[in-house]
């Protein structure tokens, strides 16, 4: 057995057996800095040519390269791609704790931060506004696009075609009386939530619950997280909602700034 790491735990399943292998290739990598291939075949006791093909499938995913024809691997680019995602992911949380403890107070209701995972929304962090009635907690939660306030700012700005694949992938369901069905109706939605700076709901993901979220964007001005909130309807009442969106939008801004972004 080489010095160059531990040994994976190997699966019994070939499949699942493969994924650790592969796992055990980027951390001995990311230990080491490069390796050869027999020198990999040596830290996870597997045959020259099986880690020759663990390596081809990482390089084709942009995981490893190769220095030269015949030189050691080391990790790719793709690998940076992946982190960034996560680092951005736990900036908007880090950055979004006080923003959204202050908006608390300020609004009065429940604050989430959200973010687009594949065709839905899924939040990242929460804080319960002091009147909350329910102990509900959304953290880790996936909803839907359409009928809530954080995914139709997620969808509002998003590419035409972007926008097409989500609702292509989940279509229109109708979850409460109120949910919006129409994709024309829909579309004028998000339109008009770009032009005045955010979106609402009211009661179309859950009865009896109203919803309002602003866009927090990066430092190149693309959208990547929804600052929202949300309460009983007969409290955060629709013209209530709007009394309240210069204070939301003005903390997404704020959140924009301190992640190096646009207001």
């Amino acid at each position: 057995m080489s010095n160059y790491g531990t040994e994976p735990t190997v699966a019994p399943s070939g499949g699942v057996q493969s994924v650790d292998r592969a796992v055990a290739v980027l951390e001995i990598l990311a230990q080491h800095g490069e390796a050869g291939v027999s020198e990999v075949a040596a830290a996870i006791d597997v045959h020259k040519s099986t880690a020759f093909r663990l390596l081809g499938a990482l390089e084709a995913h942009g995981m490893v390269e190769q220095e030269g024809e015949r030189g050691k691997y080391r990790l790719g680019f793709g690998v940076v791609r992946l982190a960034g995602a996560v680092t951005g992911r736990i900036a908007v949380t880090r950055h979004g704790r006080g923003i959204c403890e202050r908006l608390v107070d300020e609004v009065g209701e429940t604050m989430n931060i959200a973010v687009l995972e594949s065709h839905h929304a899924i939040n990242l962090y929460q804080v319960r506004g002091s009147s909350a009635i329910a102990a509900q907690n959304w953290v880790g939660r996936l909803t839907p696009l359409h009928c809530t306030s954080s995914g139709k700012i997620l969808l509002a700005h998003l590419d035409p075609k972007r926008r097409d694949e989500c609702i292509a992938e989940t279509g229109l369901p109708r979850l409460t009386p109120r949910t919006v069905t129409s994709r024309k109706k829909l579309e004028a939605e998000l339109a008009e939530a770009r032009e005045r700076g955010y979106a609402v709901t009211m009661e179309e993901y859950e009865e009896g619950l109203n919803a309002m979220s602003a866009p927090v964007r990066s430092s190149d001005g693309e959208t990547i997280a929804a600052l929202s909130a949300s309460g009983p309807a007969f409290r955060l009442t629709e013209e209530r909602m709007h009394e309240l969106a210069p204070v939301l939008v003005e903390g997404a801004a704020e959140l924009s700034r301190r992640l190096g972004g646009t207001s």
